[in-house]
């Protein structure tokens, strides 16, 4: 066990023992959430783990909105671009669900860009003592007076009146907020900043690939460092403290608990 897994077992199980059946974990890409999510699961009695990125919107649905909306919806990851009502029935249908009765829950084919069908998501048998869901934007606050902000990076420069930015604010003080509210509990695991989360991608991508560490070539970094900015500001708005109360676990940017 990682001591970053060990750190947020002992606080998961103590959330638990307190009562709590719904508990969100928020961290950002490569902090550690899938792997630390497993111990969780095997150790903790009665207890299954969701990940928003299963709850995306399909392709054909982010196709459309990047179409209506902004063309920088076609990237999955920001606000907007997940079935947040898909994701509150599942939680509410698993909550609700007798000993036997079997669900599915949804999961998302990335190397596709795109939702499986029913018939290859995971099943579920049975209500769960606990759930546990993680995504790396759970819990952030919404803060509409910052569409009107410069922009942080390239991405951002490319919406250049704001829209995308503005329907993300939107989202996430509507349906966000509303599934925030589902959680009985929500636990951060907080990096040293984003220039952390740059070099997590790029390890991401390099053990996705099985590549060697520090062997991703130059175009491929630097889709990596285009492909993060469209994180970056509600990434930053999280590590500042702008979301729902929660305990919180930092890490160094070798992802161990300080």
């Amino acid at each position: 066990m990682t001591p970053l897994a060990d750190r947020l077992l002992g606080l998961a199980s103590r959330t638990v023992d307190a009562g709590a059946q719904i508990i969100f974990i928020a961290g950002p890409q490569g902090v550690g959430k899938s792997t630390a999510m497993a111990t969780l699961t095997e150790a903790i009695a009665g207890s299954v783990a969701l990940a928003l990125d299963d709850f995306y919107l399909t392709r054909a649905e982010r196709d459309a909105l990047a179409r209506d909306v902004h063309p920088l919806f076609a990237t999955r990851g920001p606000p907007g671009t997940h079935d947040v009502a898909l994701l509150m029935e599942t939680l509410t249908r698993l909550m609700a669900a007798g000993p036997d009765k079997p669900m599915r829950v949804p999961v998302f084919d990335k190397g596709a860009d795109d939702r499986r069908p029913p018939v290859e998501w995971t099943v579920v048998r049975g209500a769960p003592r606990v759930i546990f869901l993680e995504g790396w934007l759970l819990g952030v606050a919404a803060d509409p007076t910052t569409t009107a902000a410069p922009p942080l990076n390239a991405v951002e420069a490319s919406d250049a009146d704001g829209t995308w930015r503005t329907y993300q604010e939107a989202q996430l003080a509507g349906p966000y907020a509303r599934l925030w509210d589902m959680a009985d509990a929500f636990i951060y695991l907080d990096a040293p900043g984003f220039a952390a989360v740059h070099d997590w991608r790029i390890e991401q991508e390099e053990t996705t690939l099985g590549l060697a560490p520090g062997t991703l070539d130059a175009a491929r970094r630097d889709w990596v460092a285009g492909f993060i900015q469209h994180y970056q500001r509600l990434t930053e708005r999280l590590l500042a403290g702008h979301r729902q109360p929660g305990e919180a676990i930092a890490v160094d940017r070798f992802r161990q608990p300080v």
